[in-house]
């Protein structure tokens, strides 16, 4: 029960609702934009639906179609029509209409074309088109219909747009196709104007030709004029052009000139550079070796007071350093050629850009190009200045590891030096007896004779060159050579500067070894 009360109190909505459905459903309608549908019933001013949609109601309301689009009417005189000089003529043209857009228009074409099909439309426009054209050609001459066409058609759309507003009709264009006349008087015009024309084309030829001929002449003394004038200019800026040519000439010739003066110049400045350098480097040597001499002088001074037991150290110590030195010295070397190298190919490289450039510009480029080898003979110079200064430190440096070397030799060292060169001393003690080619002797009747005496001289000369050594080292030259000796290689028991010390192994095996041998090692170290 309680769901049919429910249904009997919403029924008037559901056939409200279902009513609305079914209006809407055989109602809607939609236009396309070519017609206009016209909805029209219970409204005194009929609805206009153009490209839209919209809702009739079934029963009450009709919709009628109004076609909107374009439509071509052709207007043709069927019978000639006299013009305003009495010539009959017959005349084709067509019009291009269209019902109005505005809402006036459209309620204006419903009236008379609803429903229709555009043949039909278009029917019933060419009746009103056709007698509003042959009113305007009464109004017109024959030549004027032929030859001005375009205010012809003008006038007939003006004639007709007034008749047809009143239809709700819209004339966009109106074009004449086509003009004839009965009696072909149109042509006989055609053939007046053609001899008209051929007379006046002949006219025109001839005083064409005429003008051309002058015109002919007059270019020709014009190319003349000109001809002359271009040889003219030719020769006047080939003049200038050679006279340019010797100016740049001269230029360059005087640039050439002060590039070369100045390269020599540069030249010679780099070489009093080179050799200040060089003199420099050579006064820079010549104090490091003063200097290195007052140090010898000084290394031999304090080289007697080393101890024998420190020559293995100062050994060592010396391979160190010259390993260390000569290390230095090759680095030092490599650096040098390496900076010789770059500045070699600076040099190179600025004298292919100067090249280059004197390619471009010949006169700048000479002074560019003897800049560029002045640059390069500072840069060679430098460098040369600069690795005969590094070998000058080197050997300076060199000699100061000698000096330091030798500080650490000891008595016995510089005993063994001055051991090396006696028999040089006694061969130069020997050497003037060796150049007496003659001798007279002459005896004092004590038992020796003159030869046994000059001989016995030298061993007392030598006797006294040991004392001198002694006095000067104070170590006691006898000592040491009696360090060879049989008591020395069994009790190793030896004596230098008063005091008594066994042998160390380094001098017994110097003791074995020939005489001088570890002396003249010993004396070479210290040289190096």
């Amino acid at each position: 029960m309680l769901n049919f009360n429910m249904i009997l109190r919403y029924l008037p909505v559901i056939i409200i609702a279902a009513a609305v459905v079914i209006v809407i459903l055989t109602g809607y309608v939609k236009s396309p934009p070519d017609k206009a549908f016209i909805i029209s019933g219970l409204r005194k001013t009929p609805r206009i639906l153009i490209g839209r949609a919209g809702i009739k109601i079934p029963f009450l309301e009709r919709v009628d179609t109004l076609y909107l689009g374009q439509m071509t009417v052709d207007i043709k005189t069927e019978q000639s029509v006299p013009t305003n000089d009495f010539i009959n003529v017959n005349v084709d043209a067509v019009a291009k209409v269209r019902i109005g857009t505005s809402q006036e228009a459209i309620q204006l074409a419903a009236k008379n074309f609803l429903n229709k099909k555009p043949e039909q439309i278009t029917k019933d426009l060419q009746d009103s088109l056709q007698g509003n054209m042959r009113e305007i050609i009464g109004t017109l001459a024959l030549k004027i219909i032929n030859t001005d066409r375009d205010s012809f058609s003008d006038q007939v759309m003006e004639k007709a747009s007034k008749d047809m507003q009143k239809l709700g009709i819209e004339i966009l264009s109106c074009n004449i196709q086509n003009v004839t006349d009965e009696k072909g008087l149109i042509s006989d015009l055609g053939m007046d104007n053609t001899s008209r024309i051929k007379k006046d084309a002949a006219i025109a030829k001839a005083q064409a030709d005429r003008d051309v001929a002058i015109a002919q002449a007059e270019a020709d003394k014009a190319a003349n004029d000109a001809r002359v004038a271009a040889q003219t200019e030719i020769a006047e800026k080939n003049n200038a052009l050679l006279i340019r040519q010797a100016e740049l000439k001269k230029h360059s010739d005087t640039a050439k000139a002060v590039a070369d003066a100045a390269y020599e110049i540069q030249q010679q400045e780099q070489q009093k550079t080179i050799q200040a350098a060089i003199v420099n480097a050579q006064i820079a040597k010549t104090e490091r070796d003063t200097e290195l001499k007052q140090k010898e002088v000084e290394v031999r001074e304090q080289e007697l007071a080393a101890q024998v037991e420190k020559a293995a150290d100062a050994e060592k110590y010396r391979v160190e350093k010259e390993a260390e030195a000569d290390l230095i010295q090759r680095q030092r070397r490599a650096e040098a050629e390496k900076y010789e190298e770059l500045k070699k190919a600076e040099a190179q490289k600025a004298q292919a850009e100067a090249a280059k450039y004197a390619a471009e510009q010949e006169a700048i480029g000479i002074k560019a190009k003897y800049d560029a080898e002045a640059a390069g003979i500072t840069a060679k110079g430098l460098a040369e200045a600069e690795s005969i200064r590094a070998k000058g430190i080197a050997e300076a440096e060199a000699m100061e590891k000698k000096a330091e070397a030798y500080k650490k030799y000891n008595g016995a060292a510089m005993a063994e030096m001055m051991i090396r060169i006696m028999p040089e001393m006694a061969a130069e003690i020997a050497k003037p007896l060796s150049q007496i080619d003659k001798i007279n002797i002459y005896g004092t009747g004590d038992g020796a004779n003159g030869a046994s005496q000059i001989s016995g001289n030298l061993p007392i000369v030598m006797k006294q060159v040991f004392d001198t050594m002694s006095e000067a080292t104070g170590v006691d030259f006898s000592e040491i050579m009696r360090a060879n000796t049989y008591d020395a290689k069994v009790n190793r028991n030896i004596s230098i500067d008063g005091v008594s010390i066994s042998a160390a192994p380094e001098v017994k095996k110097a003791a074995e070894q020939p005489e001088g041998s570890a002396a003249t090692d010993e004396g070479q170290e210290a040289e190096e």
